[in-house]
């Protein structure tokens, strides 16, 4: 039990100290886009994708029309509507891509990532950047943590942070919300 709060108060830790290093006016654009489109797409691999499903969940909660990029009732992408899209090296094929055909629909992408330089940052209309380890940093010198997983957990955390925000902003009662909660579980 002592490995595993000693690991737990890692993880914090480096959260905390991540928390310090995020633009605050690179989250301000994340927020801006999210609450004037008319769509938001949610895409992302892997642990992150899981992570980004999270969010388009508490989107969905705040009343906007969000979907996620693979299941079977995502409609097309269009003019007006906002890809949002993780990957920590910037680089991973279908996430790529998927912003690729975005941007040919005229829709605006928002990527989080580890890496200002890459393809998919080159793609998007704005980006955060998070300060975490890539996959294939094993040197510890980010992170302990193996691979991506402050990447992933960051994200999370990030945009539950983002939805607190927004839901703060807007005013609506936790009452509200519940209405739209899952109600076949």
């Amino acid at each position: 039990m002592t490995d595993i709060k000693r690991n737990l108060s890692l993880i914090v830790q480096e959260n905390l100290e991540l928390v310090d290093k995020l633009d605050p006016e690179q989250l301000s654009q994340l927020t801006a886009y999210i609450k004037t489109v008319h769509r938001i797409f949610i895409y992302g691999a892997g642990r992150t994708g899981l992570a980004l499903k999270a969010a388009a969940m508490r989107l969905m909660h705040l009343g906007y029309t969000v979907y996620v990029v693979g299941e079977t009732t995502t409609p097309a992408i269009s003019i007006g509507d906002l890809l949002l899209v993780a990957s920590g090296s910037g680089t991973t094929a279908s996430i790529v891509g998927a912003a690729e055909k975005a941007r040919k629909a005229s829709a605006t992408v928002v990527a989080l990532t580890t890496a200002a330089s890459s393809p998919l940052a080159a793609l998007s209309s704005a980006m955060v950047v998070v300060p975490a380890a890539q996959k294939q940093d094993h040197g510890e010198t980010v992170s302990k943590q193996y691979a991506g997983s402050l990447f992933e957990q960051s994200v999370w955390l990030l945009m539950d942070a983002v939805f607190h925000s927004l839901w703060k902003e807007a005013g609506t009662a936790a009452e509200e919300l519940w209405k739209r909660h899952a109600n076949l579980e």
